[in-house]
């Protein structure tokens, strides 16, 4: 009990330190757009590998379901976790042993002994599953080692450390992958076929989110809401853009030959948190008693420079159904995943009716889900998680690229704070930092469609 109370206060401690340096990085992150005039220093390709040797840092929910998957995944080595709780390093070494691997060297001294993990010269690979706050400072350390490193998203929520991640990465000639499991969707990887296959003729809008009611989780102090809901208490934007933007920052080739020039954020009033509260757990209760600044529903509007528009919806506060709300508009159709998916095609079935999409699996179903489907079932998510881990693994023991890349992850995780900065400023347009220099204009195949 004891070692479960300290774990809370650290979490929240750090949660508040870290949501604080991003209110206070908006100066900063105008200084930074000096950084445009650094020309870029790609990261070369890696040399294959007989063995992908991991450190694990963040054992938690999400954490063990990596751990899961990689144990699976042949070729894939665990080699230590790190948690500062220790009965789940020993969970994680219990399921590496009954997986017939080697028993991992267990990390849980202080917070900070991911940085001994990090040290280690058996370790090709860090993959962090930590709360928000401790993505950048792992992904640098284990960079900064000798490490490649990969994340949970969003991989950072300022722009300044957007740019440390990119800089470091190009300095030391490391990978630095965000983790978006919703790129391997099976739904969303066959829309992104039906787009590079011209299906829907030029893409001209989209949509996405992430919509899913965490009230119950943000109250949660034994578990992610220890850190959420401060989030949600000191910052107001969209704190979670990476599901719903990242497969469509795919489809609209960002970093490949197109880019983000500007957006614009809107936010509602505050409300669904502070009644659920009220609700249950009383109106003289001391959560009751807090004071929330996200906006119930933020709608931030993307702009491209080929002239594509995007709206992403955050919503984490309301009673709703689960939904990322994934939608893409061309001259010639359109395609929606949610509620059920459905597709419209103008020189297909009937005029002015969605069809099944069904339909159109056999032809358009992603040769990547193909392959894996079978191997992915049981795993999180409908079974994108295994891909995604899969993706990254065999990427490294082939010596080519992972399907995403740091500049990937830095305009992602950016519209974090951009999205924040706006609405702080009523919702003025405010410009997207250019963290490529200018190497989005090349064209470039995304490695998950080659």
């Amino acid at each position: 009990m004891k070692n479960e109370v300290n774990r809370r206060e650290f979490i929240k401690r750090s949660a508040m330190a870290g949501v604080g340096i991003a209110v206070g990085s908006v100066t900063l992150a105008e200084e930074l757009q000096q950084k445009l005039k650094t020309p870029v220093k790609p990261v070369p390709v890696s040399k294959p590998m007989e063995k992908v040797r991991i450190g694990y840092v963040g054992a938690g929910g999400m954490g063990t379901a990596h751990i899961s998957n990689l144990l699976k995944i042949k070729g894939a080595e665990l080699v230590a976790v790190c948690d500062i709780v220790e009965d789940r390093v020993k969970r994680a070494q219990d399921m590496a042993l009954k997986a017939g691997q080697k028993k991992p060297e267990g990390y849980f001294k202080d917070e900070h002994d991911f940085k001994r993990l990090c040290q280690r010269e058996d370790i090709d690979l860090v993959y962090t599953a930590t709360p928000w706050e401790w993505h950048v400072p792992v992904c640098i350390e284990a960079m900064k080692n000798g490490k490649h490193a990969a994340t949970e998203v969003p991989a950072a929520y300022t722009i300044e450390n957007c740019w440390e991640l990119i800089e470091t990465s190009e300095k030391t000639g490391k990978y630095c992958m965000m983790m978006e499991n919703c790129n391997y969707d099976k739904i969303e990887m066959m829309i992104l076929n039906m787009v590079k296959k011209n299906l829907f003729g030029e893409l001209l809008h989209a949509e996405g989110g992430y919509l899913h009611d965490l009230r119950a989780v943000k109250h949660d102090m034994n578990g992610e809401g220890v850190w959420r809901r401060a989030h949600a208490m000191k910052r107001n934007g969209d704190l979670y853009p990476t599901h719903g933007l990242g497969p469509l920052m795919q489809c609209f080739d960002i970093n490949r030959g197109n880019y983000f020039d500007y957006l614009v954020s809107f936010g509602t009033k505050t409300r669904g948190l502070h009644l659920y509260a009220e609700k249950k757990f009383g109106p003289d209760s001391p959560q009751s008693k807090e004071k929330f600044v996200l906006s119930d529903v933020v709608t931030t509007v993307l702009k491209t420079f080929n002239g594509e528009t995007i709206v992403l919806t955050h919503d984490t506060s309301s009673p709703r159904p689960y939904s990322r709300n994934i939608m893409v508009q061309g001259t010639k159709g359109l395609v929606r995943k949610y509620p059920d998916p459905k597709i419209y095609i103008e020189t297909e079935g009937k005029p002015d009716a969605w069809e099944k999409i069904d339909e159109y699996m056999k032809e358009y179903e992603h040769p990547v889900w193909k392959e894996l489907e079978d191997a992915s079932k049981g795993a999180g998510h409908g079974g994108m998680d295994f891909i995604e881990d899969y993706r990254l693994v065999n990427a490294l023991l082939k010596g080519v690229e992972p399907d995403m890349d740091v500049y990937d992850a830095a305009v992602i995780s950016a519209v974090c704070e951009l999205s924040e900065r706006s609405i702080k400023q009523k919702s003025t347009p405010v410009k997207f930092p250019d963290f490529t220099r200018g190497m989005w204009k090349k064209k470039r195949e995304l490695h998950v469609m080659e």
